[in-house]
């Protein structure tokens, strides 16, 4: 079933030196852009993370320092992969949980203002697993009956999970085709971060999602205790949490 787009639609993937959304780097960015009127533009990009590759990440997408010794750092491509997704929705596998905060934090690191929570995201996987629980593999197996070769290439797990998604699509009759329905049905939390540390609430409140706070508004906290704001800014959170989170205080002071 082809996608109902109103919208153009942009399926990415990404390779990195690990899976630390806020330490680790991308290593190679692949982006299928899918228009309303079915044409596709696609992208690829290597790219020197700044950071040694470990060789056990290596073993697994194939990517080692040596290949992206004289590629372009994100910063210098950040403007370019912005432009190209803008208004588009974005989809991926594993996409709301890994690439989408990984993406934020380097563009907040390229100093790029690009505000990714305007965009809806659709996450394959959690509709996969919603329906079925499997891997990208066995749900290119199970869902188009291909095998996938090159896995963990960018480009080819991009492709994948494009066709996936349009499988998913024929399989159920009661998924529809509708990106704004398939965004919510493919989200499994009401994350205000991409990380998950802070929720919203019923009426769109941030609450904290983790720590001794948990459960609380973010505002209130901030009021009954101030010095919590500057413990999490010196702490190891995402660099997107720590942008919210100064929004949040700026916001409550502008309020007061």
């Amino acid at each position: 079933m082809k996608l109902n787009l109103q919208k153009p639609i942009a399926f990415f993937d990404l390779e990195t030196t690990g899976t630390n959304v806020v330490n680790d780097r991308i290593v190679e960015i692949a982006i299928l852009k899918i228009l309303p009127n079915g044409n596709r533009e696609s992208k690829v990009y290597r790219v020197n993370p700044g950071i040694p590759i470990p060789e056990s990440v290596t073993q697994i997408h194939g990517i080692s320092n040596e290949d992206v010794a004289d590629k372009p750092y994100f910063k210098e491509i950040a403007h370019t992969i912005a432009d190209f997704i803008a208004g588009c929705d974005l989809a991926g596998y594993n996409s709301n949980l890994f690439d989408i905060p990984v993406l934020a934090e380097e563009f907040i690191r390229a100093e790029v203002s690009i505000d990714l929570k305007k965009h809806r995201f659709v996450d394959v996987q959690v509709i996969f697993h919603k329906m079925e629980q499997r891997t990208l593999s066995a749900a290119y197996q199970f869902y188009c009956q291909k095998n996938l070769e090159n896995a963990h290439s960018a480009m080819a797990d991009t492709l994948a999970t494009f066709e996936v998604l349009e499988a998913q699509l024929d399989r159920y009759p009661d998924l529809k085709n509708d990106i704004d329905y398939l965004s919510k049905f493919s989200s499994y939390h009401n994350f205000a971060d991409f990380a998950g540390r802070f929720i919203y609430n019923q009426h769109k409140e941030e609450l904290f999602n983790f720590g001794k706070h948990k459960g609380k508004k973010v505002s209130d906290v901030l009021k009954r205790e101030p010095g919590y704001y500057q413990w999490m800014m010196d702490g190891d959170f995402p660099a997107y949490t720590k942008k919210l989170l100064t929004e949040i205080k700026l916001r409550e002071l502008k309020a007061s």
